[in-house]
Order: C-alpha cells, then sequence, then structure tokens
C-alpha cells in the first residue's frame, strides 16, 4: 500500500453542540502534523473546518485549503495556511480536494459534509477511484447515517457491496491504524464501528 500523505477532511463549517467535536478536530490535525500528513479541506478559517486546520498548522503541519470564490468574499478563508486556493465554483473546488488527496475522513458536519462523503463514495462505486473512505463516528453522530446506507441495502436500492467502499471508526487512533493497514487486512464486507 501506498503512504498516506496527503488527507482530504470532510467536516462542517460549524462547530455543532457537542462540545468534544472542536477538540476532536484539533486533535486530527495534530496527529496529522505529528505523522507529517498533509490537510486538504475546503479552506475555511470557522468550524471544525478551522480546528482541524488549526491543529494542523499549530504543530508546524501542511495545510491546503480550497475555497470557492464566492465564500472567500464572504470572508470565510483561512489566512494561515502553507496555501489557500482560492477557485470559481464548488465543483472545482471538490475536483481539486480530490486530486491533491490519497484518502478522505468525515469528521461530523452537515448537508455539504453529507454531500461530499456520497459524491465520493458513488465516485468509488463507479470506479473513479480506489482511495480510502473513513468516517469517523464520534460519539456515534454518524449513526443514524450508518442505518440509513444499512436501509437503503435491504431495501433493495444498494448493494451490499457498496458497505466496502468506505470504513467507520470511532477514534483517530484507530483512524490511522486502518490507514496504515494493507487493504487487504481490511474488512471488506461492511463499515467497522470500533
Amino acid at each position: 500500500m501506498t503512504p498516506i500523505t496527503s488527507l482530504c477532511v470532510y467536516c462542517g463549517s460549524s462547530r455543532g453542540v457537542n462540545p468534544a467535536f472542536v477538540p476532536l478536530a484539533r486533535d486530527l490535525g495534530k496527529q496529522m502534523a505529528e505523522r507529517k500528513i498533509r490537510l486538504v479541506y475546503g479552506g475555511g478559517r470557522v468550524g471544525l473546518m478551522g480546528a482541524c486546520a488549526d491543529g494542523v498548522m499549530a504543530h508546524g503541519g501542511e495545510v491546503v485549503g480550497i475555497i470557492p470564490q464566492h465564500l472567500q468574499d464572504r470572508e470565510i478563508g483561512h489566512s494561515g495556511l502553507t496555501e489557500l486556493k482560492v477557485v470559481d465554483n464548488m465543483h472545482t473546488r471538490k475536483r481539486m480536494m480530490f486530486e491533491l488527496s490519497d484518502a478522505f475522513i468525515v469528521l461530523p458536519g452537515g448537508l455539504g459534509t453529507l454531500e461530499e462523503f456520497f459524491e465520493i463514495v458513488t465516485w468509488r462505486q463507479l470506479g473513479m477511484h480506489d482511495k480510502p473512505i473513513i468516517v469517523l463516528n464520534a460519539d456515534g453522530y454518524w449513526d443514524g447515517l450508518v442505518d440509513m446506507i444499512d436501509g437503503i441495502i435491504d431495501d433493495g436500492f444498494a448493494q451490499a457491496s457498496c458497505r466496502q467502499y468506505f470504513s467507520v471508526v470511532n477514534s483517530i487512533g484507530r483512524l490511522f491504524d486502518l490507514l496504515a493497514a494493507p487493504a487487504e487486512t481490511q474488512e471488506p464486507d461492511h463499515p467497522e464501528r470500533i
């Protein structure tokens, strides 16, 4: 397996109500910096997005933010990054995030985070990539998502094999363990809940 050197993190531009989520995002950033893994993300300075980027930067890591002009105009872009790319639209943003990343992590977030998750999983289903996708299910935040996907499979609108396109973990340590493991040793049939 090729070592992971660049992680795309999808997460909320809000802090959420659970006080554990901001420190979680910061800690993920810190651990990425310690492992010399570059963060690729949506370029925001607020919410979990900003906390993750701050965690990387505070520990000497590298961060590439990609933000569409209309959000930059609202002064939401993070000015303290290694690099902030301002692009024309959301489609360009997502494509660049994909191209610059070796794997994808999903932290708690809202509708935009869900949209990014479903798009990158669908791209994998369509054979457009085979990069790891890991949902960090902190405090059970994504239990409903996993249950919904199971329901879609049970109702015959997706094959059971779609579970192999992503994993679900409950801790940052387990996330990095999974990223370091050879693909053939990972459980391919269902998302993990560990």
